[in-house]
This record gives structure tokens, sequence and C-alpha cells, in this order.
């Protein structure tokens, strides 16, 4: 029953982005299609990927807990243990540690940001998701540096606080070279294209050549 309803919202979800193609309603197409992916991301994708990515950042935070010795993962249950000198604690890496959210309102931006082709869209989607996996699993080694050089005591400040602007000051970077980057040199050139390097070549061919 449940995947029946599933598939009825999703069909309905689909058939409202083509009405508003239609009658030429760009900006609540948007709107439309990025609220209800990221709704189809949290309802049907959220319970899959969240134990592995919780246990992927975990691993990727362990790294550097082997290599410095301030805290050990045990990236099977999704756990890090903190061992300081004013007291030893155990962090849980859940849904919100996970990074899950985060990758899931950032492809729901993307899914229909047409400064992209379908392509770069794929493209970028996999950089991104790779990117706040990398930032989130840093986010949680600064919270457990924190931790271990301050105390227990310093968990909620750590993760409140340092953790999360050190984590949102990143997203920040990469939602700019993404959705706000583009979107200027649009408006300066009047068209776009992800490779730079591409852009030259283009403004270049662009170019009449000179007659000797």
């Amino acid at each position: 029953m449940k995947i029946v309803l599933a598939v009825l919202a999703i069909a309905l979800w689909i058939g409202l982005l083509e009405i508003l193609r239609r009658a030429g309603l760009k900006f609540w197409r948007y709107l439309a299609g990025s609220c209800g992916a990221f709704l189809i991301l949290m309802i049907l994708v959220r319970p899959v990927v969240t134990v592995p990515l919780a246990r992927l950042v975990t691993a990727l935070a362990g790294i550097i807990g082997k290599v410095t010795g301030v805290f050990q993962a045990y990236f099977r249950y999704g756990v890090i243990f903190i061992e300081s000198a004013k007291g030893a604690i155990t962090v849980n890496i859940d849904l919100e540690c996970s990074g899950v959210i985060e990758i899931s309102a950032f492809l729901s931006l993307l899914f229909l940001f047409s400064v992209y082709k379908i392509p770069e869209r794929i493209y970028i989607g996999i950089i991104g998701t790779l990117y706040t996996i990398i930032t989130n699993a840093f986010r949680i080694t600064v919270i457990c540096l924190f931790i271990y050089f301050f105390g227990t005591d310093f968990y909620y400040v750590a993760h409140t606080f340092i953790g999360r602007i050190v984590f949102y000051l990143l997203q920040v970077a990469l939602y700019f070279y993404v959705f706000t980057r583009p979107q200027i040199k649009r408006t300066q050139t009047g068209g776009f294209s992800y490779n730079i390097a591409g852009d030259k070549n283009e403004d270049e061919a662009g170019q009449p050549e000179e007659k000797a």
C-alpha cells in the first residue's frame, strides 16, 4: 500500500511539474521540483542510505583519529570513542551527523537548476555529494579534536557551534560555486559553461580572426 501511495504521489508531482512547465512558471516549477525532490529523497532514500553514510563518515574521520591517536572510530557501529585528560565520551554518528539531509537538500536544488545541462547536473551532483561527505567527516574530526583537548564538558559547544560553523562555511563555498557563481557569470556573458577552460575556448572561438 505504501509503495502504491508513493508511486501515485510521484506521478502527481511529475504531472504538476509538467503543468508548470507548459504554463511558463519557471520559479514555481523550480520551487515545486526542489521541494518534491527533497521529500522523495527523505522519505524513500534516507532510510536506505543513512546507516551506510554514517559508517562512511565515521571511517573517514577515523583515519585522522588513527594517525593522530586522538580518538578511535568503530565504523561498523557508527561510533567514535574519545578519551581526554578530563574524561571519556562516545559520539554516535546518527541521522543528523551522517550528512544525508544536507546531501538531499543540495541534490534537490540542483535537480531543476536550468543553468546546467542534465549531464552537468549529474557530474556536479556526484562531486557535490562527495564534497559534502568529506567536509562532514572533517566537521566530525574537528569536534573530536576539541573534545580531546578541552574535555568532555566542551562537547555541546564543539558539536552545536564550532562543528556546525566549520561545516556550513564549507557548504556555503560549495553553494557559491555551484549556484551563485554561474548565475553571476551568465548575467555577465549571457551564457555559462561549468568548464572554465571550455569558457575560454568558446570566447576565443567567438572572436573574429585577424587577417595579415
